[in-house]
C-alpha cells in the first residue's frame, strides 16, 4: 500500500509539473506557479512517505524539505540548500496562499526560475534518496 501511494503522489508531481508548463506555454503564470509548488509539496511527500514517514499535514514546503533532511541524516546539507534557496522556498509557500485567497500577478521570468527551482530541488534530494 505504501509504495503505491508513494507511486501516486510522485505521479501526480508529475502531472502538476507538467500543468505548470502547459500554463507557462500560456501566459497563465499565476497558474503555472500554483502548480509548481503542488508538484514540489507532493514530491516531498512521496519521499518521506517513501522513507517510513507519515508526512505531517502542513504546505510547508520549507518545513517538508528539512523534515526531509532529518529523515535522511543529511540536515546541514539540506538547511545549507534552503538557507541559499529561501526566496525560491519563499514565493512558492506565497503562491500557495495567495492563490487561494489573495491573487498575485507572476511574471514569465518568475514562474520559469520557479520551475528551474522545482528541478534543483528535485535533484537535490534524489542524490540523497536513491
Amino acid at each position: 500500500m505504501k509504495r503505491e501511494e508513494v507511486k501516486r503522489l510522485l505521479d501526480r508531481s508529475r502531472k502538476f509539473k507538467d500543468a505548470s508548463e502547459f500554463h507557462l506555454s500560456r501566459g497563465d503564470y499565476d497558474l503555472a506557479v500554483f502548480n509548481i509548488e503542488q508538484s514540489l509539496q507532493l514530491f516531498l511527500k512521496a519521499k518521506l512517505l517513501e522513507f517510513g514517514v507519515d508526512f505531517p499535514r502542513v504546505h510547508s514546503l520549507r518545513k517538508l524539505f528539512l523534515l526531509l533532511g532529518q529523515v535522511l541524516d543529511k540536515v546541514d546539507l539540506f538547511k545549507g540548500f534552503e538557507n541559499e534557496r529561501s526566496i525560491e522556498f519563499a514565493s512558492l509557500e506565497d503562491a500557495y496562499v495567495t492563490s487561494r485567497y489573495f491573487p498575485r500577478d507572476f511574471s514569465k521570468s518568475e514562474a520559469e526560475k520557479l520551475l528551474k527551482f522545482l528541478e534543483e530541488v528535485i535533484e537535490f534530494v534524489r542524490k540523497f534518496s536513491s
